[in-house]
């Protein structure tokens, strides 16, 4: 069994229209890619149909994954959600204690993971040392450079 995975809900929204683009015009290209590589002759020394028949085979393999996370994927009512503590889909503003700098973060779901906009994966090693810690809160996380210490400034959704 898959993992459940929580979205906001343009989260969802965009894995569910991934799917359909990739059932409907995904579909229609490789189909036309095949047709077009079957009218150039023998099919037993064909190269290009042989790429068109893999591609068609990962791309129906990619909408299989995508149904499954999207079987298990769980929309969260963020009015219903503590903001004492640090939860999936917060919004955490934390200072690195060393050098004073202040960042801020959401805690989202893998596949809405977004270092650019600020939206980093629940499973991270910096929101699995956040996760549960209140306003005040002094946590030392583990990540690739070493420890590092943060002071969780403020939580919102």
């Amino acid at each position: 069994m898959a993992d459940v995975a929580y979205y906001t809900k343009d989260g969802l929204d965009k894995l569910k229209e991934e799917v359909q683009y990739l059932k409907t015009t995904g579909r229609a290209n490789i189909a036309k890619a095949i047709a077009e590589a079957r009218d150039k002759g023998d099919l037993s020394e064909n190269a290009e149909y042989d790429a068109a028949k893999e591609a068609q085979g990962h791309h129906e393999s990619k909408i299989a994954k995508l149904e499954e996370v999207l079987s298990n994927a769980r929309l969260l009512d963020e009015s219903k959600l503590d903001t004492s503590k640090v939860l999936a889909l917060s919004v955490v503003k934390i200072k690195n204690i060393k050098n004073g700098a202040t960042m801020s973060y959401q805690l989202v779901s893998e596949t809405e993971a977004d270092l650019k906009a600020g939206k980093i994966s629940v499973s991270s090693p910096i929101a699995k040392g956040l996760l549960g810690k209140k306003v005040g809160d002094k946590t030392e996380i583990s990540v690739p450079a070493g420890k590092i210490e943060f002071e969780i400034l403020e939580i919102s959704r």
